[in-house]
């Protein structure tokens, strides 16, 4: 009989994760509320999160529920007005956690085939629609108006995705481990770990911040030749943040990325992707995105195209980019040379880009500005923002001033500041 996945790993290595998602991840507040996202095949992890919450002095801990298969069935079955329909009283959860101050935690682990044989239009469509009712909610998100934190367990599907030739035991088992070890949650105190972390992403921020590059030129051997306007007085954030009233959380477990904001109508030439993306419960792969004036005029993907073209015609905004990151190839998470097929994973080994919303922490005084005023700043708007990896060990990262200097950021992959 094939041992759980929470067999496959201490009872203390998962309470510090659980430990580290609270204290560090969104720094619960003493009588703060928190709401867990989980789906149901992550109870027992979900539960000592909301263990770990109570005991750092959160008032409450909800676990807002799902279940994939629950939701498959939905997208297969549900009638078409059904899809298109996003209901107000789950817009509503939304507006009172965030009006009572809620700290977000969300589970994710990654049912690569979990959605196969459903429709990419019906699962885009219910996400449209979602994403418009909850755009309050994912604006003071991006703001970081209200703190939250996503991290992952692994599922036997993900671990024998990544580890084909084990069995689905040692895969799980080797798949728990390069997650803790990529989140730096495998030592005797990832708290103290992570804050050691932070201070080494000060320093470069601080000198990307002061710079203040009129573009970022990004070629590599796979075909990227892509360069990145900045608009002016932007920001370059990353490790620990701080929302509104100062209370520094980490969104990402784990986090490698240096990112900002480019200008919407500043970005030309060809990214190639090196990483598979996954969206709506599709794999795309070997793809690759031409821009020019800041739009993506071309794409193609070998693999799942359709899933693409669906990303991609989401709104005007998702022809655009909301974010670029820099990440080094010699983090821990990089270092394990492996391939996840998850998102949060892959782009914390290499440098990325964002399709779709830039976050208005990027610019000075950005969360003051209207929306006009971020607008003419050169931010770009969506209903989404996904992340696509094109970072390499051969990625050069040049950095042009204003007077044409060029700094060179990053060579073979790496800082060289």
């Amino acid at each position: 009989m094939i041992k759980s996945k929470y067999e496959l790993v201490s009872d203390e290595q998962l309470k510090k994760y659980a430990e580290l998602a609270v204290v560090a991840g969104v720094n619960v507040q003493n009588n703060q509320l928190v709401i867990i996202h989980s789906d149901i095949e992550n109870v027992t992890f979900a539960r000592l999160i909301q263990i770990a919450a109570y005991d750092t002095g959160a008032s409450n801990v909800v676990i807002d529920w799902t279940d994939e298969q629950s939701t498959k069935e939905f997208f297969l079955h549900a009638a078409d007005d059904a899809i298109d329909h996003f209901p107000d009283w789950q817009a509503a959860r939304f507006r009172e956690w965030d009006n009572a101050g809620a700290a977000y935690i969300r589970i994710i682990s990654e049912n690569v085939n979990v959605f196969k044989g459903v429709s990419e239009k019906r699962i885009n469509r219910f996400q449209k629609t979602s994403r418009s009712k909850l755009k309050d909610h994912y604006a003071k998100i991006r703001s970081h108006e209200v703190r939250w934190c996503i991290l992952a367990v692994p599922c036997f599907t993900w671990a024998s995705k990544v580890f084909p030739y084990l069995s689905k035991e040692e895969a799980m088992q080797s798949l728990w481990q390069l997650i803790l070890k990529g989140a730096r949650a495998d030592g005797g105190n990832p708290i103290e770990d992570w804050e050691s972390h932070d201070r080494a992403f000060m320093s470069r921020k601080r000198f990307l911040n002061d710079s203040q590059f009129e573009a970022l030129h990004f070629t590599n051997s796979q075909g990227t030749d892509l360069l990145v306007g900045m608009p002016k007085n932007h920001l370059y954030i990353g490790g620990g943040v701080k929302d509104k009233k100062g209370v520094q959380f980490f969104p990402n477990i784990p986090t490698e990325e240096i990112f900002s904001a480019p200008h919407k109508n500043k970005v030309k030439g060809k990214l190639v992707a090196t990483k598979p993306l996954i969206y709506g419960g599709s794999v795309i792969d070997n793809f690759y995105l031409s821009f020019k004036d800041g739009r993506i005029i071309d794409y193609y993907a070998a693999t799942g195209q359709k899933a693409l073209q669906s990303l991609i015609e989401t709104d005007e905004g998702s022809y655009y980019l909301g974010e670029i990151a820099l990440v080094p190839n010699n983090s821990p998470l990089s270092k394990t040379d492996t391939l996840f097929y998850n998102t949060l994973f892959d782009e914390n080994t290499a440098c990325h880009i964002g399709i779709g919303n830039a976050s208005p922490s990027n610019l000075q005084n950005g969360n003051n500005l209207s929306e006009e005023e971020l607008k003419e700043a050169g931010l770009n708007t969506s209903l989404l923002l996904v992340n696509v990896t094109f970072g390499t060990d051969d990625m050069k990262v040049v950095g042009i001033k204003e007077d044409g200097t060029n700094v060179l950021l990053m060579q073979g992959g790496d800082f060289q500041f």
